[in-house]
């Protein structure tokens, strides 16, 4: 073979050897690259639990309404987008809570509260109908497996309030305005004496009768009959500011009843026995958030955080302050009791005997006057 063709075989032999690394190179370059790994589905973020409340007076009331939409705004600052809730105010005891119940639970509303106790009748009829919504009644006594009741202990705050009006009257007349005649009311008077009764025995209670829990021109009535009649602090169980204000006019003292109302009597105003309904509504929602509710009764007062007397007037004499500390601590820890014997009705027959403590079965039935109230209970 000659130089020449030496050089042409190697050449040949060079650009074959080119040629198939250029191939393979190409064909690496075509493989498919491997897959990415698929992203994890995003989880669907929950439907916020719709929470409804049923309100028996407006939201401005200054009083027991106010206090619970109060609750219900820090509701919504604790749980934030996990809640929506939402309120009917002014709502009728009767045939239009059961329009308004039923109405909030067919919108999905799956936590509703009624804040009256003649919405127990109308509640218990729309949770019958309404399983997979949780009722709750404020103030009444009848469960369902979806329906529970709460209360607070006003009693407690009206004693509170009892120890500063026993110190402070002049006249030892008091007058207490009072709303329906039911047994938390009564005991609410009766508390009201017997805290009175405490620092100052010669007193005496006057009641006048609404019949209403909010109205305001017959509370103003009521107060101003009994101003003149010779009380000269007053109390209420009733929903709005117009006994405190009346006394402010009428130159007496009062006290605000279910929240702060200094401001509608600020001369007038001796303390308000505040109910804070946040503590128990928070429980509420978490337990139907958790999947823990149930039924049964739950009833606060000074030891749960959900009754205070507050506001205390500046004219109120130091020892009467100290008193009502000394029995808030009682009743925090235990070691003080309100309704203990003896305890006596109007014609001095004997109620609790000495020492008998009254258990929440005795309390929850109270139809009668203690000793130094005044006049007959409505039929």
């Amino acid at each position: 073979m000659t130089d020449h063709a030496k050089r042409s075989w190697i050449k040949v032999v060079a650009l074959s050897a080119l040629a198939a690394a250029a191939l393979a190179a190409c064909g690496k370059k075509e493989e498919a690259a491997p897959a990415a790994p698929a992203a994890a589905p995003v989880a669907a973020k929950p439907e916020p639990l719709k929470v409804a409340f049923a309100y028996v007076g407006p939201v401005g009331d200054g009083g027991w309404t106010f206090a619970h939409d109060n609750a219900r705004k820090a509701l919504e600052a604790e749980f934030g987008d996990k809640i929506q809730t939402s309120f009917v105010e002014s709502v009728p005891e009767g045939a239009d809570a059961e329009r308004v119940f039923r109405d909030m639970a067919t919108q999905g509303n799956k936590l509703v509260f009624g804040t009256s106790f003649g919405y127990m009748e109308p509640m218990n009829k729309v949770a019958a109908d309404f399983k997979d919504v949780k009722f709750e009644h404020a103030t009444g006594y009848k469960q369902a497996d979806n329906l529970r009741t709460y209360d607070s202990r006003t009693y407690e705050g009206a004693y509170l309030a009892g120890v500063i009006a026993g110190g402070m009257t002049k006249s030892n007349t008091l007058g207490v305005v009072a709303s329906v005649a039911i047994p938390e009311v009564i005991r609410n008077i009766n508390s009201f004496t017997l805290g009175a009764q405490s620092v100052n025995p010669k007193v005496k209670t006057k009641v006048v009768w609404v019949n209403n829990w909010f109205d305001p021109p017959k509370e103003t009535e009521a107060a101003t009959s009994l101003i003149n009649g010779g009380a000269d602090v007053l109390m209420q169980n009733t929903d709005s500011s117009a006994v405190l204000q009346t006394a402010e006019k009428m130159g007496k003292r009062g006290f605000g009843w279910d929240s702060d109302m200094t401001a509608y009597g600020p001369k007038a105003h001796l303390g308000s026995a505040v109910i804070n309904w946040t503590p128990y509504y928070k429980k509420a929602v978490s337990d139907a958030l958790a999947g823990s509710w149930s039924t049964g009764k739950a009833w606060w007062g000074v030891k749960e955080g959900a009754i205070d007397l507050v506001s205390i007037a500046s004219d109120v004499p130091a020892e009467l302050k100290e008193k009502v500390e000394k029995v808030k601590a009682g009743l925090k820890d235990g070691s003080f009791v309100i309704w203990k014997g003896p305890i006596l009705d109007p014609s001095g027959k004997e109620l609790l005997a000495k020492d008998v403590v009254a258990d929440d079965a005795f309390l929850g039935g109270i139809k009668f006057y203690v000793k130094g109230v005044e006049g007959k209970l409505p039929n």
